[in-house]
């Protein structure tokens, strides 16, 4: 999982920021953690999920990351389930600073390097899915595009979800569904990894409409890939 930390997103500390450090309750990270990670945590065995930040400054000295654990353990970034992702995130909220830029490249390559390691292995049979919540204003579209068209050709899928009312054409852009994208070379993506779902559409509707939208495409992309390797996902681990 990958959280979006970035000052777009509004003071934590005020009403309209999508962050809100809310007393009774929730915010719009929070409630699209919950919302969709209840959907994919069935696809994982042992629901151990690294949570990880991005885009804000960290104690002690105040330097930006695009990669931190929320939990503040680097070693062991793993959270226990959902729940245990959603605590790790409220309190790690007043212990940074928003900041930017809004870099996807740095995480998407992270996970990448765990998927492809994972091929390595002798029977190869696990996936990796990769959970971006972001407000949709990002700064490095062009690595983004090559880190994505890298990733294609590994055993891992990109969901994005979309928090607020920004313009989400750069994320649509990303996921792919109108043409093939592109890295900045021309190379294409050797197939569609990305899927983008605008959480304000689904914020009211039935949890059964969010997860139809949010899985619409993780299935092909899974046996898609395992067909490319000629390899038949059986007993597969998502990760």
């Amino acid at each position: 999982v990958g959280i979006d930390f970035t000052a777009s997103n509004g003071n934590p500390r005020e009403p309209s920021s999508l962050h809100y450090i809310n007393p009774l309750g929730s915010n719009e990270y929070l409630a699209a953690i919950l919302a969709v990670g209840q959907i994919i945590q069935d696809y994982d065995t042992d629901k151990m999920f690294p949570a990880l930040g991005f885009g804000a400054q960290l104690p002690p000295d105040w330097k930006v990351s695009h990669e931190f654990a929320i939990n503040f353990n680097p070693t062991n970034p793993f959270c226990s389930g959902v729940e245990g992702i959603a605590q790790a995130y409220s309190a790690c909220l007043p212990h940074i600073r928003f900041y930017g830029p809004t870099n996807f490249a740095p995480i998407i390559s992270h996970v990448a390097r765990f998927a492809a390691q994972a091929l390595q292995q002798e029977n190869a049979a696990q996936y990796f899915t990769l959970l971006i919540i972001t407000d949709g204003v990002i700064s490095d579209m062009d690595e983004t595009r090559d880190a994505i068209v890298q990733a294609s050709k590994l055993p891992m899928s990109i969901i994005i979800i979309g928090v607020g009312n920004a313009d989400f054409a750069a994320m649509e852009f990303l996921d792919g569904d109108a043409s093939v994208l592109r890295s900045n070379t021309g190379e294409e993506a050797v197939r569609d990894i990305v899927q983008f779902v605008p959480f304000r559409d689904f914020r009211n509707a039935p949890k059964e409409t969010l997860a139809k939208s949010v899985l619409a495409e993780l299935p092909q992309q899974v046996t898609q890939y395992f067909k490319q390797r000629n390899l038949p996902p059986t007993n597969t681990t998502a990760k």
